[in-house]
């Protein structure tokens, strides 16, 4: 980043976020990049992190297809095994401690939304009471089927043939002993149990409404418009609450009209400028 007018926006960003009374934490695809997950983003970029199904020639949408459980269980939990582990595995990277020493230093009350299923936030310390997972979560499972609307913990250890993208273990629902499958809505999904992510987003409604005419600041990172969700939750809560701020950092999509702040970089990059001022 560089410009005169970029070292304006982030003095601005990191103003807004010195008086924030309580900050709205939203995060995409793109807060994990720098973490060194796979950016999934086309064709091209989940072929990168995956060869084996370029060599089939299978899309992310076409992979993250709950039917691949039903037809070929191997086959679906070879791609969310592969992905458990990879998750299991990450080290968040230090913009996730950035944002928690701002939330500390002010004692603000705070609340994440994240259409990321891999735990990075709780990972990071963040609780787990303060968050809404809009798509689930890969760390809680549940029936495929479902014979029951029970999700339990995903303690399964899943090993994977790299070459084949094939699981060695199939895990099972406790219950009827049927394929399980993790919590997570993906394409085309049909039996996905929302429950868990309806009492997060009811949380998130009564955050909301106790804290008044709060300056609230709404801190975006790495959300695109291919499945907009982040980006329209942020800018619903920037439009409809009085003195609510929206700062956006996204590499390739940062437009948010103004009185918006929108940052052209990645995650980390971003939220480390913003505490150079901080």
């Amino acid at each position: 980043m560089g410009g005169e007018n970029i070292r304006a926006r982030i003095e601005q960003a990191a103003d807004l976020i010195r008086t924030a009374d309580l900050f709205v934490i939203t995060a995409g695809a793109g807060m994990g990049v720098d973490s060194g997950l796979p950016d999934f983003r086309g064709n091209q970029g989940f072929w990168q992190a995956y060869p084996p199904y370029a060599r089939l020639g299978l899309s992310f949408v076409e992979c993250a297809n709950p039917e691949h459980f039903q037809r070929d269980p191997s086959f679906g939990w070879g791609f969310y095994g592969h992905r458990t582990n990879l998750y299991r595995d990450t080290v968040p990277h230090a913009g996730f401690g950035i944002i928690k020493n701002w939330i500390e230093k002010k004692a603000a009350p705070y609340f994440v939304v994240t259409s990321n299923v891999d735990g990075q936030f709780q990972k990071a310390g963040f609780d787990d009471e303060r968050m809404l997972e809009v798509h689930g979560s890969i760390h809680w499972l549940q029936c495929l089927s479902p014979c029951s609307d029970i999700i339990w913990p995903n303690h399964e250890q899943v090993p994977v043939d790299l070459v084949t993208m094939r699981a060695g273990h199939i895990p099972r629902c406790p219950r009827c002993n049927g394929v399980s499958r993790p919590n997570i809505l993906m394409f085309g999904d049909w039996s996905w149990l929302p429950e868990r992510t309806h009492q997060q987003e009811q949380r998130l409604q009564q955050f909301l409404d106790q804290q008044g005419d709060k300056k609230i600041v709404v801190i975006e990172m790495g959300a695109g418009t291919a499945i907009p969700t982040i980006r329209a939750t942020s800018e619903r809560l920037g439009w409809r609450h009085v003195g609510a701020t929206v700062i956006r950092i996204n590499t390739r999509e940062p437009e948010i009209a103004a009185p918006h702040i929108g940052l052209a970089c990645g995650a980390l990059e971003g939220l480390m400028a913003i505490d150079s001022h901080f």
